[in-house]
């Protein structure tokens, strides 16, 4: 998915899916506000949402989970499934362990929680529409604890210092393709560091990986 940029000319255009009609033209008045993101619709619930994206160029969906007939989870896997080319934010009062993992397992591109203030939300998806990984940061400590192996200590294990870095950049939610423009190495480059990272720290994704990073390494 390529990087855009986004101006008052040419706004990020968001599609808003919830079951809350009073919540979605909060949040829709809340971002229209702004001059580099508009809301061009609205969605009631998946089914709706994804009749919409058949039909509409959409670069950010904010995706509510608890939803009738097709909730949060069930939206994002079958948008991955149909290769549409959007980002996804779940944006919701679920903080349940196994939603927040399905969430990043499929590939959301952020995972907020609803308790957070308004300019929380705007810059979180600029950091999203940026390229960037965004987690709650109270979600943060739960999902590596989660993943924490029983007597893995709380270090940066044997990672050389590039590998150090690659994971600092990781951390930040940069893609592979951004951390070898950065870095002056090969994408594929990345990825063998990637993997060498994941099985030294013992995980399985890159998105585990951000997670870890986060509760490990200094800021």
């Amino acid at each position: 998915m390529s990087q855009k940029i986004y101006t008052a000319a040419n706004p990020a255009k968001l599609l808003l899916v919830d079951d809350h009609p009073m919540l979605r033209r909060g949040l829709s008045d809340l971002l229209n506000l702004e001059i580099d993101v508009s809301v061009i619709g609205q969605a009631h619930h998946g089914g709706e949402a994804l009749d919409f994206l058949a039909q509409h160029d959409v670069d950010l969906i904010v995706l509510d989970h608890n939803m009738p007939i097709m909730n949060g989870i069930e939206t994002l896997k079958a948008v991955r499934e149909r290769e549409i080319d959007v980002k996804v934010l779940l944006f919701t009062v679920s903080d349940n362990l196994k939603d927040v993992q399905d969430a990043l397992e499929l590939g959301a591109d952020g995972y907020l929680l609803k308790d957070m203030e308004p300019e929380e939300i705007i810059g979180n998806i600029r950091r999203i529409l940026r390229g960037e990984l965004v987690i709650s940061p109270a979600l943060a400590p739960i999902l590596a604890a989660a993943m924490r192996k029983p007597n893995q200590p709380e270090a940066t294990l044997d990672l050389t210092d590039r590998e150090l870095q690659v994971l600092h950049m990781i951390k930040d939610g940069m893609s592979n393709k951004m951390i070898g423009n950065k870095l002056g190495i090969a994408e594929s480059t990345v990825k063998v560091h990637v993997k060498h990272i994941l099985a030294k720290i013992g995980l399985r994704t890159r998105v585990e990986a951000a997670v870890w990073a986060v509760n490990h390494l200094p800021s």
